[in-house]
């Protein structure tokens, strides 16, 4: 990046920063924290305030266009600090990723997944928002991040899941897309086994969302694999459930992992 450049995207995010410190507080520090079973580096800014962080921004910095504000993510998630500079950055693109860019940004995508991505809010935040709207207009690349489970990155595995749990079945346009069945129980073979909290706790979410409209496939698939699955997996696996089955599905566990 040119110096100049550099250091236009670098006065932006002090900008952005001094922004955020003037809404954040010890009390959402406190309370944000609660969430999290590591350390997490807070400013002490709840979601909503760092969406209007971004909207005020982006009225003010009218004359950036999308490839400007993909470059200033892009700065901001290499120098962030704060778990709250990762998700405004995502933000800046929020509105951009439907309608611009070309299909390569889905590497960057992996890329932050990868290298920038510190907690599981970073994921579910880019997986539900960001990627969400980059795929409702480019529906035929939902089903290539399975490679996803093969990476090195907890995060990105993680996110392999998420990023299906709104494709289930989804009206887009004039069309529904339905996301392979078969697919969705490779995703949970691949990574059943998984030794990170988070990517099982991600198991088990994409399992819950695929009960809804695969109820007795999702129940097979839980009987086959109890006895390997973690309990918090098949907790949350089983959570859309009717109260029976789910009470039989945990009679049935024998291993009861943690």
């Amino acid at each position: 990046m040119p110096v100049t450049n550099y250091n236009q995207y670098h006065a932006y995010h002090c900008d952005l920063l001094v922004r955020l410190n003037a809404v954040s507080s010890a009390e959402n520090t406190t309370a944000m924290t609660r969430f999290f079973n590591h350390e997490v580096n807070f400013i002490g800014v709840k979601a909503p305030m760092i969406k209007q962080v971004v909207r005020e921004f982006q009225v003010e910095q009218a004359q950036l266009d999308a490839n400007g504000y993909l470059a200033l993510t892009e700065h901001i998630l290499e120098h962030a600090k704060y778990t709250e500079e990762v998700l405004l950055a995502f933000g800046l693109i929020n509105k951009f990723v439907k309608r611009h860019y070309d299909e390569k940004l889905l590497l960057r995508f992996q890329y932050w997944l990868e290298h920038y991505v510190s907690n599981w809010s970073h994921v579910d935040d880019l997986c539900i928002k960001t990627v969400y709207q980059f795929m409702l207009s480019r529906p035929h690349l939902i089903e290539t991040t399975q490679s996803w489970t093969r990476s090195a990155s907890p995060w990105c595995r993680r996110a392999a899941n998420v990023v299906w749990v709104k494709f289930i079945k989804r009206k887009i346009g004039k069309n529904t897309f339905m996301l392979s069945k078969a697919l969705i129980f490779e995703n949970c073979d691949r990574l059943l086994k998984d030794e990170d909290p988070f990517v099982q706790k991600s198991v088990g979410w994409l399992l819950k969302v695929a009960a809804v409209e695969h109820e007795e496939d999702v129940i097979r698939y839980l009987k086959t694999n109890i006895n390997s699955m973690q309990r918090a997996t098949l907790r949350y696996a089983i959570e859309k459930l009717d109260p029976c089955t789910r009470k039989q599905l945990l009679s049935n566990t024998s291993k009861g992992k943690g």
